[in-house]
């Protein structure tokens, strides 16, 4: 793990390539560093120049005057591994590379191995190369190649993969205020997850901000998590690049059903992180978030504006986003009736009418009231101010905001304000608002996305740890067992799965069948075979001597074992996998047989994961009725079911596995069974073992 202290919080800094040229990412640097009153000291390093932007230059890293903290590289990528060596033996602290023509391009993979080979000989942290670079507004350290403003400290931190977004950020204009703001690039040296854990124990960081395009190291991604939990840093993510599920998922359900994206969404749900649709939510969430205060266990929200058509907006977003708006008791009913003009109704969401715009108390008085209802655990509150007031209209709009900061500091729970129009939220009102402890949010849906993920609980740095600890190091594609060597080898670990077993004659198929109760399926068991049902390689509800007969004739034809098992009675059918081929393993539920794919409901738990946590995860499915007695049906053993899954979630970090899918489980009114099995190992000794002679 580096040490970014220096990086972060350097005392001195040079740039490579420096240079006066207008447009130059190295003279951009130089001039940021005077923009932005950088108080150390700044040397240049170019053997054509003297100076730069009034800076000294010097012909290499090796003849500065000191081991600088924080060396900016802006030279073409042929030339960086050697200054990275240069300053590694020196003793920098660490480096920003902006160069491109790295492992982006196929003829600059060798370049950055040679960057990264020599940044890990001398444990020097690089970021990029390929980024934007590091802005810290605390240590008023621009190493940023891009144009940047004076602008305020505030307590959002950015990682970034995309520059563009970094930049974008840096130029907002919605009462967000950065700590630090980091661009990637492509990470050689160091990853977000470095960046992650760093940031969560720095001082006046409350929340960061994820722009990811990839999923990185599941286990070094769930560490800087777990830090951020400890901490009390709050996160939001925007993840793109949606991917389809691995390989070695790819042939059987668990890929189409479980992509990549899903299972990350699912750690990042672990780790109370807020999901990001789009960059604007990202950042907004993202503010809401570092508001001290603001974060409340509890998603009931009170609407108040001063518009009936922004209440029947409130109200139909907030139904879409699955925000409970409470019925406000009786007794607060009866203080709204005093305080509101005759014409204003009572409800949730409450018009309060313009009658009382601009009258602070009343205002303040409303806030209280509605925070005081048992039933509220956020009163989020409407507030649009357009552009450049003065005068009497200002004055009006700073009564408004003065009665909502009164009345939030009144009220028992927290208060966060919202514009209809993300334009219509002023950037310095929305900071003030911050510093009074509200959240002000761009946009209407926006501000209802906010409280929702406001009310979410935080991470825990226990689980996160919990999880760490059993992700693997990827490997190679392994072999699929057959059927009956998957059960065999489940069964061993716990799993319940169907009684049966190969037999390779007429009379041994008969003898099994009697066996087994004189119901039975006859099945194709082959390593090979994935679907059965698509080489119709199985006969069910076997339940006559010639039938039996005829069957294990069909089968013993084709290429594998014949495997016969007892009939299972019907019950709710469930798909229970466990995979390790996504960021971390997790568990995938879902409704199984041939509903799977179709109705895309899916549950994922990361590993490992306890009967409760599968069970409240079961019961998150849309198709949960079907479980607890929907509809005339059950209520089915939900809790056998979620200990079937614990034990398929066993076996494979166990086992050197890399997929167990079980579809269908068949659920009962008591018990659970695994009726079809599929696993995947990645060991060929554990494949070698597994078979039956």
């Amino acid at each position: 793990m580096h040490d970014l202290s220096r990086l972060f919080r350097p005392a001195s800094i040079a740039v490579v390539g420096a240079s006066e040229r207008p447009g130059s990412y190295s003279s951009q640097t130089l001039v940021n560093l005077e923009a932005i009153g950088f108080p150390g000291r700044v040397y240049g390093v170019n053997p054509k120049r003297t100076q730069a932007h009034g800076r000294p230059c010097f012909p290499s890293v090796s003849e500065l005057p000191e081991p600088v903290d924080a060396l900016v590289v802006a030279i073409p990528a042929a030339g960086v591994a050697e200054v990275i060596e240069e300053a590694g033996r020196m003793g920098c602290g660490g480096a920003v590379v902006y160069s491109a023509g790295f492992a982006e391009v196929a003829g600059g993979r060798e370049h950055q191995a040679a960057l990264a080979e020599a940044a890990r000989r001398h444990g020097l942290p690089v970021c990029g190369p390929n980024g934007n670079g590091i802005v810290v507004l605390g240590s008023r350290a621009a190493l940023w190649g891009d144009a940047l403003r004076p602008q305020e400290l505030g307590h959002v931190a950015l990682v970034s993969q995309s520059g563009n977004v970094a930049v974008n950020a840096l130029n907002t204009r919605r009462g967000l205020r950065f700590h630090s703001v980091v661009s990637c690039g492509n990470q050689a040296v160091l990853s977000a997850a470095d960046y992650i854990e760093f940031l969560a124990g720095e001082d006046g960081v409350h929340s960061i901000a994820l722009y990811l395009e990839d999923d990185g190291a599941g286990a070094r991604l769930c560490e800087s998590l777990a830090a951020c939990g400890d901490a009390g840093v709050r996160v939001a993510v925007l993840k793109v690049g949606a991917s389809s599920a691995g390989a070695t998922a790819a042939a059987a359900h668990t890929g189409a059903l479980a992509g990549d994206q899903r299972v990350f969404r699912a750690l990042m749900e672990e780790a109370g992180a807020a999901w990001a649709n789009d960059v604007h939510e990202l950042l907004e969430l993202a503010k809401a978030l570092a508001v001290p205060g603001a974060a409340h266990a509890g998603g009931r929200t009170a609407i108040l504006t001063c518009s009936g058509g922004d209440s029947s907006l409130g109200a139909d977003e907030a139904a879409r986003l699955g925000i409970e708006l409470p019925a406000f008791e009786q007794g607060t009913c009866a203080r709204l009736a005093d305080q509101l003009p005759a014409s204003a109704t009572i409800g949730n969401p409450l018009d309060y009418t313009a009658m009382i715009w601009g009258d602070d108390a009343a205002l303040a008085q409303l806030v209280r009231t509605v925070g005081e209802d048992p039933n509220v655990d956020r009163v989020l509150v409407f507030y649009d101010q357009p552009p450049d007031l003065d005068g009497a209209v200002e004055l009006s709009w700073s009564a408004v905001r003065g009665g909502i900061e009164a009345g939030a500091a009144l009220s028992p729970v927290p208060t966060m304000v919202a514009s209809t129009l993300p334009e219509l939220l002023d950037d310095a009102a929305a900071w003030r608002f911050a510093e009074a402890g509200v959240p002000a949010v761009a946009g209407l849906r926006t501000g209802l996305v906010c409280a929702r993920a406001l009310g979410l609980p935080p991470g825990d740095g226990d689980r996160l740890r919990e999880i760490a600890a059993v992700c693997g190091t990827p490997g190679e594609p392994g072999a699929w067992l057959a059927e009956h060597d998957a059960k065999a080898l489940l069964r061993d670990r716990g799993v319940p799965a169907v009684e049966g077993g190969v037999v390779s004659s007429e009379e041994e198929a008969l003898a099994a069948f009697v066996r087994l109760g004189g119901r039975v399926a006859l099945k194709l068991s082959s390593p090979d075979l994935r679907h059965k049902s698509e080489r119709h390689a199985l006969d069910l509800d076997v339940i006559a001597d010639e039938d039996v007969r005829s069957a294990y004739r069909r089968l013993a034809g084709m290429e594998g074992d014949v495997l016969v098992e007892r009939m299972v009675e019907p019950g709710v059918e469930l798909l229970v996998a466990a995979r390790r081929d996504a960021v971390v393993p997790a568990l995938v539920l879902a409704l199984g047989g041939v509903w799977t794919e179709l109705l895309d409901d899916v549950a994922i738990v990361p590993l490992p994961a306890s009967p409760g946590r599968i069970e409240r995860a079961l019961r998150s499915l849309r198709a949960a009725p079907l479980l607890t007695g929907g509809r005339g049906m059950g209520p089915f053993d939900i809790t056998a079911a979620a200990q079937l899954a614990q034990a398929a979630g066993e076996a494979l970090l166990a086992l050197d596995a890399e997929l167990i899918e079980l579809n269908p489980v068949l659920v009962h009114e008591r018990g659970a069974t695994a009726v079809d099995a599929a696993v995947r190992v990645r060991a060929p000794a554990l494949a070698a073992a597994a078979q039956r002679p």
